[in-house]
């Protein structure tokens, strides 16, 4: 019997306005819990996050001195002669 007034209720007596608006907040809930679970992943094992990034950024650093090196031909030091 609790289910018919349910029905009785949704399909007669509330707005539709006030669904749209409860299933929103649960989509912004949604999307807060999803954003808090991937930063805890990522920090998953990590004592000093920010030490990481420093040497996250250390590392790219040098991969792009690396790759000008690479690009000039200065890296292996031996010269292509064509005779």
């Amino acid at each position: 019997m609790g289910w018919n007034i349910y029905k009785l209720l949704c399909c007669c007596g509330s707005s539709n306005n006030s669904n749209v608006v409860d299933l929103v907040i649960a989509r912004e809930q949604q999307a807060a819990a999803a954003e808090k679970r991937l930063k805890e992943q990522e920090r998953r094992g990590i004592k000093n996050p920010e030490r990481v990034k420093r040497m996250q950024q250390e590392q790219q650093k040098r991969d792009k001195e690396a790759d000008r090196a690479v690009n000039m031909g200065t890296s292996t030091g031996l010269k292509w002669q064509m005779n």
